[in-house]
Formats: C-alpha cells, structure tokens, sequence
C-alpha cells in the first residue's frame, strides 16, 4: 500500500508536495521562501536552527501556522566563507565539529568523526530549542541528508521522528545517493517518500533547470512525491554565503524563486490525478 491509499486516494494518485529546503541560512533565503510561501506554488518548508537567520523565519513560522514547516537537521555547513556550529555548547558534541568549531564541510568528514551519541544529542537539542520558541513543526528532514552518512545516524533521526511524533522525510532515493543501502536501512513503519524531484548541477549548467521543473508534473509517480528547491535572491547577501559555491549557489536560488513565483507554473501541476497534500495530513497515517 503507497502513501496515497493510505491517506484513503486510489493507488495511482500522484501526491505532491513542494518544499522549500534551507529557511533561516540568511536574511536573503528567508525573504524569498516567505515569497514563495504566500504568492508562489510552495506548500512547505523547512527551517535551519543552527544557523545565525534562524530567529527570523521562527518568528514567521510562529505568526503564520497555515503554513507546513519542518526542522531541517543540520549537521553539516558546505560554504567555504560562511559557518555556523551546534546549537549545543562545543564541550558536549565536540566530534561534531571541525578545529574552528564549525560543523564540517562535508558528510564523509561528519562520517569520518562524528560520534552516534553526540549525533543523537544535537540532533534532538535542535528539535527542542524551536519547541521552545513555541513552533510547532508538521515534520523533520535532513540538511545534505547527512544523516545517510552512516546508520547510527539515520536510526537517530528515525527514533527522533518516533519521539516527537513528527513524519521524517525517507527516502531509498537519498539515501542511496549518499551512500547507504535503502534495503537495509528502510523500515516497513516508515512513511517512505516514493519519489524525490530535485534540480542537479549538470542541468544548472546547462541552464535548463526552469524546464525541468516545469517537466515534473509529468515526472510524478504514484504514492508521495516531493519537489525540492532552494529558495533565494541572486543579491550581494547570497553571492557571499554561496561564494566558490555554484552548486545551489546564489544564481540557482534565484531560478527557483523565479519558477516557484511565477503564476502561470502553477497551471503545470493542476491535472486530476494531482493532490497538492501536506506533512500535516501524512501525520495521520505515521505509524
């Protein structure tokens, strides 16, 4: 049984959610996914407690609960100029983070060094600093989906969802993309995504991202589908945190924003086999 019959549609409805990944890395980011939020086809998102525009977007989340949000576990920091480190104090997670303090570029150092237990601790330190701002996320999912780095990792982030109460986003096609079996890592209780739709970096270079999205309705599959973008303005702001960085750098984020705002994409996804659906109704089927 997909994740459709579950939620009571027919076995070959395509449902679809389109999630704005990153709220919170800058003052840019949060700008547009607010954007894309409230004029654009963007029906969730999620947001960065670790970083330093965290307490904009929480604000945000708190004043406009219409819409999804979900926490977006971070456990890495890519940018070759910009950082950020645990929430935790570095003494209690200190394999966490590289000799400056900062979260580590990539997952095959945070695989390399980090320890479960202190994955587990600011994993859950993160989940609990936004419960006490009073947000009230509908879901959980995984910055770089470092999570996948290892399977302690990921059993980490699973019993985080069971402790909560709160859907994570599984998927075989992430996890086999940074590096871990599907077969042995997923469960028959997790609420499985059947199809991630995310842009890569041959078709930015090619410049051909827009026409990518604008294919993905035909793309869909039965079952849960998520549409991934990164939400930003190509400004001054941007260009410094994404500096050396034109994989889901500045100009990237601005192509999402501009196809995820312009009115006429909307018509793309507005076909009958089609449900636009949201974390919180897949709360209801999470087991």
């Amino acid at each position: 049984m997909n994740t459709a019959q579950q939620l009571g549609y027919s076995e070959n409805t395509k449902l679809l959610i389109i999630h704005a990944d990153d709220a919170g890395l800058s003052h840019s980011q949060n700008r547009a996914t607010i954007r894309c939020l409230e004029t654009g086809i963007v029906n969730s998102y999620s947001i960065m407690v670790p970083c330093p525009w965290y307490y904009e977007i929480a604000v945000f989340a708190k004043n406009n609960p219409k819409f999804d949000y979900g926490i977006h576990l971070t456990l890495t920091c890519e940018w070759k100029k910009y950082k950020f480190g645990p929430v935790l104090p570095l003494s209690e997670v200190p394999s966490l983070v590289d000799e400056n303090g900062h979260f580590y570029k990539t997952r095959e150092e945070l695989k390399k060094n980090a320890k479960p237990k202190h994955v587990a601790k600011e994993l859950d330190a993160q989940v609990q600093k936004a419960l006490k701002f009073g947000l009230k996320p509908t879901h959980l999912d995984v910055h770089m989906y470092s999570v996948g780095a290892h399977a302690d990792f990921f059993e980490a982030y699973r019993n985080l969802g069971k402790t909560y109460k709160l859907p994570t986003m599984v998927s075989g096609e992430l996890l086999s993309m940074v590096g871990l079996n599907p077969t042995q890592i997923i469960k028959p209780e997790d609420l499985t995504t059947e199809k991630i739709h995310i842009g890569n970096y041959d078709l930015f270079v090619a410049g051909t991202l827009s026409e990518y999205y604008a294919k993905a309705s035909d793309n869909l599959v039965p079952g849960l589908n998520v549409l991934l973008l990164h939400s930003a303005y190509d400004d001054m702001e941007m260009k410094g945190v994404t500096t050396g960085h034109p994989n889901f750098g500045n100009e990237w984020r601005q192509i999402d924003t501009d196809f995820f705002t312009d009115p006429k994409n909307k018509l793309l996804f507005d076909r009958e086999d089609i449900r636009f659906v949201t974390w919180r109704e897949l709360k209801s089927v999470q087991r």
